[in-house]
């Protein structure tokens, strides 16, 4: 991603390390590419800007939508491609003892 003034990215967020189903990542975002580089407070020693841009990420359902937001307040964007979720493969306790599984014991 270019580091130009004003430039948005629209994507999907990925799922959670800590979910197992896919909740919170079914629409999409939009989100501001920082404006200015982040700098060291030299008194706290805390990380910060004055861009206030990167507290902004506004959410839509669908990717046409978040584009027509963008387009419509002349907001340039790049925009990722749609991908299929991936199949969860739904996962039985009985499998653990199944006769000829060829994964090795856990215990």
């Amino acid at each position: 991603m270019s580091q130009s003034k004003g430039l948005a990215r629209i994507f999907q967020p990925p799922k959670s390390a800590m979910q197992s189903g896919r909740a919170k990542s079914q629409g999409w975002v939009l989100v501001y590419a920082p404006a200015e580089p982040k700098a060291v407070d030299p008194l706290t020693g805390w990380v910060g800007s004055g861009d206030t841009r990167a507290q902004v990420r506004l959410t839509f359902p669908t990717r046409a939508q978040a584009i027509a937001f963008a387009e419509a307040q002349g907001i340039p964007y790049e925009a990722e491609p749609e991908t299929a979720p991936a199949a969860i493969r739904p996962k039985v306790y009985a499998d653990n003892f199944r006769y000829g599984r060829h994964e090795n014991w856990s215990h």
